[in-house]
């Protein structure tokens, strides 16, 4: 299960400042949807999980976009239908 996370707990998970986080979100370094979420004006959540994989892989990009297609082959909205109807 994917969990989006506060700026604070991946600041802690990571050792990496807010202003590093917003760094990364603004340069384009992290997709949004993907790395994170905008969920109103004030508030941005983290996938936790893909960033630690970005920062292993910064240097790969091919090993992360296979992890990125990994995470959106497990969202429900890219699950196929079975073609039952119910």
């Amino acid at each position: 299960m994917v969990l989006f996370v506060s700026k604070q707990h991946v600041s802690q998970s990571l050792a990496l400042s807010g202003e590093t986080l917003k760094k990364y979100r603004l340069q384009g370094d992290w997709i949004e949807g993907i790395h994170w979420v905008r969920i109103n004006s004030r508030c941005v959540r983290y996938n936790l999980d893909l960033i630690q994989d970005w920062l292993h892989n910064r240097h790969n990009p091919m090993a992360h976009q296979r992890a990125i297609e990994h995470y959106q082959s497990g969202l429900l909205s890219y699950q196929k239908k079975s073609g039952k109807k119910a």
